[in-house]
């Protein structure tokens, strides 16, 4: 992005667009010792609140639901690797809300809970992030070689793109 400082805003915006393109990502509370592990996420586009379906019999879970909310980090990297964020947040438990199930329910979700929709285990997450930081990259494969190139014939550090702290509230 070395034709333009990347804002805030614009970063916000790529993760936003890269994130509903492809939604999965590393998920886990923001503690020592506890492991971030994939998850899907869909994004509620009114308010930014970032949904995941899960079993509530799963440590993430049950730990999620202690004292009503967990400090939490979601890590994303797109499938273009053109974008890349970890954002910092709220981990509580949504628990089984019908009108989220209904709005994201597809096959791959279906094949997770066996009873379907009516899945007793079946619980969801609300992860409502605060802040983050957000890289962007929007020269691909092509572009990032040539600047690997151009660094280090001319003895540079190559454009890799631009970053910016972002606040999601």
């Amino acid at each position: 992005m070395s034709d333009k400082t990347l804002t805030p805003e614009n970063a916000k915006d790529h993760f936003w667009k890269a994130l509903k393109e492809s939604n999965t990502g590393l998920l886990g509370l923001d503690q020592p010792g506890y492991h971030a592990q994939p998850m899907t996420a869909f994004r509620e586009e009114e308010t930014g609140t970032i949904w995941f379906f899960t079993r509530d019999d799963t440590d993430l879970a049950r730990d999620a639901g202690i004292g009503g909310g967990q400090s939490a980090m979601f890590h994303y990297g797109s499938k273009d690797q053109n974008v890349w964020a970890c954002i910092h947040g709220e981990l509580s438990v949504h628990g089984d809300d019908r009108a989220i199930i209904d709005r994201y329910w597809n096959p791959v979700l279906a094949a997770w809970y066996p009873e379907g929709k009516d899945d007793p285990h079946l619980t969801i997450l609300r992860f409502d992030g605060d802040d983050g930081r957000v890289w962007v990259s929007d020269g691909g494969l092509i572009k990032f070689a040539f600047e690997i190139a151009r660094a280090n014939i001319s003895k540079t550090v190559p454009d890799a793109g631009g970053v910016a702290d972002v606040n999601l509230q």
